[in-house]
């Protein structure tokens, strides 16, 4: 099995990645295969996988790898991206151009300027709601060209403040706390060599036998769970992932997505209050004059700080409502943004005949009450009552049965597609599980990508069209 799973991660890495088997190219990343072995074309598996045109596995060797894979030349002097275009990929050739550019212009986390972009968005979003907050104090609450507060209305206008000040309380916390970052599985270089993948990686690990190499991260070495994944800006997978908000220089996930929330509820309050505040203060000021032409003038000599305040204050209103108003549907729903966005990528996020099923969402009252109550939603799974919906499981082969003849018997089964044979057996035929390899070149020969399909550990994908995809 060893020296099986050694030509795989040696020879066929080159020929899954230009089948396109995304999933194999997460399995072998898993176990620390070279990304950068070059065969005797010059090729590497970015190479093969450019040429082929498959996003997919380009994205997942990008994100595993650094900016030397997409510099590396083949035989003929092109680069991924050029072998991409060449081969009039354009959606391909694009996503590699684009990823050496961002790659160019990342500054060196060690450097001072690394150091300054790391804070991100977040400290000037933080001095513009400060700078904001202290010029509606000065200029509307305790503006000296203006009527003096009476008890009622000062309260309310006092009210925008404290609203404002929670807010960026809140900010402070979404902005530093853990947004749910899985531990990764970082193993000593010391004791163990370069040349040994194999033996990084305990081979009978449970999720590596269940088939389900989506779920596995190249980078943090760890079978993620369904819902997480890999944030490429903050380069940990995060559980619950909903998006990367530059604005808060943070991750937003299971951990810090009440915080968020709230934050934006407090703001659009805070900002709801003293508009209106400023608003009634400006145009009610009882020595302005009436005509329109005469109180324009007379209020930009006189309110000039109100006004800006009231400008700043109705642009960033409407952003910020909007984000709102998106993340309360997606809380009473329990789906992330994330999970939006790749609805249709994403095999558990659908049901019979493919139509988009969400099996986390329990009803708008549970799972609005889970989660200002908990401040996260769990991970529990709706169970359908629908005699023709199949199972949510893997299908697995018992790993403890006695095989005879190499035969083995299914457990539980589902539409994924996924196999596991058991890697155990004691007495089984030499031809069962044999390793078919073949050797790429720059055409199919008229087959399609589920023609040959790659054995690994004993395993085996499923040929199911809906192939299950988890973002890296």
């Amino acid at each position: 099995m060893l020296i099986l799973m050694f030509l795989i991660m040696t020879e066929e890495a080159h020929c899954i990645a230009y089948k396109g088997f995304a999933d194999c190219i997460r399995l072998l990343l898993f176990l620390d295969a070279y990304r950068g072995r070059q065969d005797k074309e010059g090729c590497t598996p970015l190479h093969w996988a450019a040429i082929r045109g498959n996003l997919e596995a380009c994205t997942v060797l990008v994100q595993a790898g650094k900016k030397e894979d997409l510099m590396v030349t083949d035989n003929t002097g092109l680069t991924p991206a050029q072998l991409a275009s060449d081969k009039n990929h354009r959606q391909v050739a694009f996503f590699l151009g684009n990823a050496r550019r961002l790659l160019d212009k990342r500054c060196d986390g060690n450097s001072p300027i690394g150091k300054i972009s790391k804070l991100g968005l977040a400290p000037a979003l933080w001095c513009v709601i400060l700078l904001m907050l202290v010029t509606y104090m000065h200029s509307v609450i305790m503006a000296s060209n203006l009527p003096k507060l009476t008890a009622g209305f000062g309260l309310l206008a006092w009210s925008g403040v404290f609203l404002a000040t929670g807010g960026l309380v809140l900010f402070y916390r979404c902005s530093r706390k853990d947004p749910g970052y899985i531990r990764m599985n970082v193993h000593d270089p010391q004791n163990m060599k370069d040349d040994e993948p194999l033996l990084k990686i305990e081979m009978n690990n449970p999720a590596l036998l269940a088939g389900n190499w989506s779920q596995l991260c190249a980078t943090c070495k760890i079978v993620r769970p369904l819902r997480a994944k890999h944030c490429s800006t903050c380069d940990r997978c995060v559980e619950q992932f909903d998006h990367h908000c530059p604005w808060v220089s943070n991750c937003i996930g299971k951990k810090n997505k009440w915080d968020f929330f709230l934050f934006l509820v407090l703001e659009v309050s805070a900002m709801l209050v003293t508009g209106a505040v400023t608003v009634i203060r400006v145009f009610t000021d009882p020595v302005a004059p009436s005509s329109f032409g005469a109180w324009m003038s007379y209020a930009s000599t006189h309110h000039i700080g109100a006004l800006s305040f009231l400008i700043a204050d109705f642009s960033l209103f409407f952003g910020v409502a909007v984000l709102t108003a998106v993340q309360a549907s997606q809380i009473s729903r329990n789906i992330t943004t994330n999970e939006m966005a790749n609805a249709l990528r994403y095999n558990y996020l659908r049901g019979a005949g493919g139509r988009f099923r969400n099996p986390y969402d329990h009803g708008c009252k549970r799972n609005c009450s889970d989660f200002l109550i908990n401040g996260f939603n769990e991970d529990v799974e709706c169970v359908e009552d629908s005699a023709g919906t199949e199972g949510i499981g893997m299908m697995h082969m018992s790993r403890n049965s006695n095989l005879q003849n190499g035969d083995g018997h299914i457990h539980h089964a589902n539409g994924n597609g996924h196999v596991a044979i058991n890697v155990n057996s004691n007495n089984t035929n030499s031809h069962h599980g044999h390793l078919h390899s073949s050797h790429c070149n720059h055409s199919n020969h008229g087959k399609s990508k589920t023609d040959s399909v790659p054995l690994g550990l004993g395993l085996g994908l499923g040929r199911s069209s809906a192939r299950s995809v988890v973002a890296s």
